[in-house]
């Protein structure tokens, strides 16, 4: 029961965020990430803005060759469903983002294209698309082009299963069917990433990765040592304030239980003077 709990908690948008940022690294001064973007006073937002700064640049990722200025992405948990109102519920959010220019059309229609991503091949929707007319061309492998007087926008829908290994690791980690050699190769290109933001985007990679695998990396940590060493190097940040999160929750239970004082407690515990004014301050 306790695993059906986590697999149901499991926070995948985050996931997606990084690694839809991730995917375009070589393209990342050229495009702009807003998410879960607002598209109203009330909570109706969509998950991700993709603002492409220059025209005449080209996406390298062909994930992005559909881009235009503005880009609508929705990313679907595998645990969710796709179906033909899901796809017109982007439809909408798309409509709204272009209401919301300061001037009649700031926002070209367009100028405007949609992208849904998901794990598995959604045929029930691209059933439902063919019959109101819709044409469905995968032009790479695991994307596909939707046309036709009933398509609003230039989209794409995307089914991450099928997306070539080598060209998009990210997104084939966050599964909750990951390959071990997927997470070796992704662990490995990871490790090579050295700016603060790129690491945050392979830390809410993995994060979601490995609750939703936790075999598959208990079982790299357990046989490759330099693997779990780049693992942990990778999650340093994240380890460290759950770390301190466990710290501060045993701290305040042996207050509420001695009834010591904090600097009390932190002496018994053996803290480093020098650490103990951090968790005083969280407390």
């Amino acid at each position: 029961m306790a695993d059906i709990l986590e697999a149901v908690n499991i926070q995948w948008h985050p996931g997606f965020y990084g690694a839809a940022e991730l995917e375009f690294l070589s393209n990342k001064g050229d495009l702009e990430f807003q998410r879960e973007f607002n598209l109203s006073k009330e909570p109706i937002r969509m998950d991700l803005l993709i603002i492409k700064k220059l025209a005449d640049v080209r996406i390298e990722n062909e994930l992005g060759h559909i881009f235009k200025k503005y880009n609508v992405a929705e990313f679907k948990s595998p645990d969710d469903a796709l179906s033909i109102d899901d796809y017109y519920k982007t439809v909408g959010y798309a409509c709204l983002y272009k209401g919301l220019g300061e001037t009649v059309d700031q926002i070209p229609a367009n100028e405007l294209t949609i992208s849904i991503f998901r794990e598995s091949y959604p045929r029930e929707m691209f059933e439902a698309m063919k019959n109101l007319g819709m044409e469905i061309k995968e032009y790479y492998p695991g994307i596909y082009y939707i046309s036709g007087k009933q398509a609003l926008f230039d989209t794409q829908i995307v089914v991450t299963r099928q997306l070539d290994k080598e060209t998009h690791r990210t997104l084939h980690v966050l599964s909750k069917h990951v390959k071990e050699e997927d997470v070796r190769v992704f662990i490995r290109e990871a490790v090579q990433m050295s700016e603060p933001g790129d690491r945050n985007n392979v830390d809410a990679v993995l994060q979601v990765s490995v609750s939703a695998n936790k075999e598959i990396y208990e079982a790299i940590r357990r046989c490759d040592k330099v693997m779990c060493e780049a693992l942990r190097e990778l999650m340093k940040d994240d380890l460290e304030k759950r770390e301190q999160e466990t710290l501060l929750k045993t701290i305040k239970n042996l207050m509420d239980t001695t009834k010591w004082t904090v600097e009390q407690v932190m002496a018994a515990m053996k803290i480093p003077e020098a650490d103990r004014g951090k968790y005083i301050a969280k407390l």
